[in-house]
């Protein structure tokens, strides 16, 4: 069998945002059926769509309502099935989202769970709880939402629920077997259907310490990723990831499950892609990394060390549906883009696996000025309007004309696309040579043609301050320049692709570029 993730590169759809096909101004999967042919084209290997389940939409989608449908919005199991069949004859495979920590309140579990007594089998497919104080008034422990406010929820018979998201997002008790037993159900019908694999949301969360102890702390979501809360990554966790394996090994075509965990150190994580758990775990370090060559260079070499301890590959991630877009993070403006520009080329020659979030390939920037009205991420309500949530990387993609939608759709979109991005269209890039997605396109292919680069090792060589500079294999060097002037390097070699489309390799490197070089080994 083909361990085919070791070195993929995966396409992240957020579908709402991806391409509509039918007018209402939502995405759809028949949107993404028909723009299969630009993931070809892109070069990537993969691609993994976000949660098109029934959903009430509290939470973008994931607030599950049925965990084996689509959604009307975006579809219909017929149309995930054609979806399914025309990815598998261009050569990508699909992957799609399970949220398994927890449901929709809306969903027929918590229903019956609400409806039932306390204490009833119904209500143990949750987490209730009786409250604190004299009448059983206060939160029966002091956890936060990761959104904000309490995790704990009344329901009009006294007892509370917990909900780590949004309250419309009940956690589900995994010490319950009939939980498992409905989830191995669940992951069954699709792999049946011919997915090969899932992104399991909150990989981290779904086993909480069993005596709910109080945290004793304010603002706990700022410890995630760098301490220990007492409903994440427990090590219980594992028993389900274990179990989860072998129903995947037992399917053909190397069908794989790829982790959305934070844990308090790079150690913890790396249990989650044990030989006998999940393929792979996302590596969010990157997204952390300041920009800087002693940051970048600390990431990988942490990275790496951590995963090889377990046979594991480790996964690059510049950006997803839940973070500030690179350009923006970087800097903004054409800074922050040629740094963006930069930071990919330096990812695709890393060893391992890379994931690409949707218009990363277009150079789409951050939308920050969103009018109020249109936001819907439940961050910006939950915290009254403090903090503007991630709406703003999930602006719908800009793929031809002169107007928004910019071909998103035949009318309107869920959110208003930037007027100035007419220059940022799939259309306006294609014709472009130098164009963010040109570069993207050169540098993917070249990454699934050059035998030195997917999985392997990496050698570090001498370098200027400011500057790294790695060798793959056999005549490959990868160099970056995280200052902001230019450098001499002493490489020679010949230029295969440069971040920031220049011509030719005279020894120059610009602030802010990567270029790949073909070396004679014996140098």
């Amino acid at each position: 069998m083909s361990a085919w993730w070791r070195d993929a590169v995966v396409y992240q759809i957020y579908v709402r945002s991806f391409a509509d096909s039918d007018g209402d101004g939502i995405g759809d999967l028949a949107g993404v059926r028909e723009r299969l042919p630009h993931l070809q084209r892109l070069g990537v290997d993969a691609l993994w769509l976000t949660p098109f389940y029934p959903s009430p939409m509290a939470d973008g989608g994931y607030d599950v309502a049925e965990y084996c449908d689509v959604d009307p919005r975006f579809g219909t199991l017929a149309d995930f099935d054609a979806l399914l069949a025309e990815a598998h004859s261009r050569g990508l495979r699909v992957l799609v989202d399970l949220v398994p920590n927890h449901t929709s309140d809306q969903h027929a579990w918590f229903a019956e769970a609400l409806a039932a007594a306390p204490g009833s089998a119904a209500r143990d497919r949750y987490l209730f709880r009786d409250g604190r104080g004299a009448e059983g008034e206060l939160p029966p422990n002091d956890w936060e939402s990761v959104f904000g406010g309490p995790a704990w929820t009344r329901v009009p018979d006294g007892q509370w629920y917990l909900h780590l998201f949004a309250p419309q997002q009940p956690d589900l008790n995994w010490r319950n077997p009939q939980v498992r037993a409905d989830f191995r159900k669940v992951l069954k019908f699709w792999l049946d259907r011919g997915v090969d694999g899932f992104r399991i949301d909150v990989a981290h969360g779904m086993i909480k310490h069993p005596e709910l102890p109080d945290t004793g702390l304010d603002k706990q979501i700022s410890l995630l990723g760098r301490g220990e809360l007492p409903y994440f990554d427990q090590d219980e966790v594992h028993e389900i990831y274990r179990d989860w394996r072998e129903l995947f090994d037992s399917y053909p075509g190397g069908r794989i499950g790829v982790a959305e965990a934070w844990a308090s150190t790079s150690e913890r994580l790396a249990r989650y892609v044990r030989s006998d758990e999940l393929h792979q775990a996302f590596n969010f370090a990157p997204l952390k990394a300041r920009w800087s060559a002693a940051g970048f260079r600390a990431v990988v070499d942490d990275s790496l060390a951590t995963t090889a301890q377990v046979g594991a590959t480790t996964t690059w991630v510049l950006g997803n549906h839940d973070v500030q877009r690179p350009v923006t993070r970087y800097g903004g403006g054409e800074l922050g883009l040629r740094r963006a520009r930069a930071a990919a080329l330096f990812s695709f020659a890393l060893p391992g696996s890379v994931y690409v979030y949707q218009g990363e390939e277009l150079g789409l920037p951050e939308v920050l000025d969103l009018p109020d009205g249109v936001r819907q991420d439940p961050i910006w309500e939950r915290s009254g309007g403090t903090e503007r949530g991630r709406d703003g990387c999930r602006v719908p993609l800009p793929w031809s004309g002169a107007r928004p939608p910019f071909g998103f759709g035949p009318a309107g979109s869920w959110l208003p696309v930037p007027g100035e991005w007419a220059r940022l269209t799939v259309s306006a890039q294609e014709a472009d040579p130098g164009s963010v997605l040109s570069t993207y396109r050169d540098a993917l292919a070249l990454r699934r043609q050059h035998p030195a680069l997917g999985d392997g090792g990496l050698e570090w060589l001498d370098a200027p301050e400011g500057v790294l500079v790695f060798r793959r294999g056999a005549g490959f060097v990868c160099a970056t320049n995280f200052g902001d002037s230019a450098v001499e390097l002493d490489v020679p070699g010949q230029l295969l692709c440069r971040s920031d489309a220049g011509a030719g390799w005279d020894g120059v490197l610009p602030g802010a570029t990567t270029v790949w070089l073909s070396i004679d080994d014996k140098d």
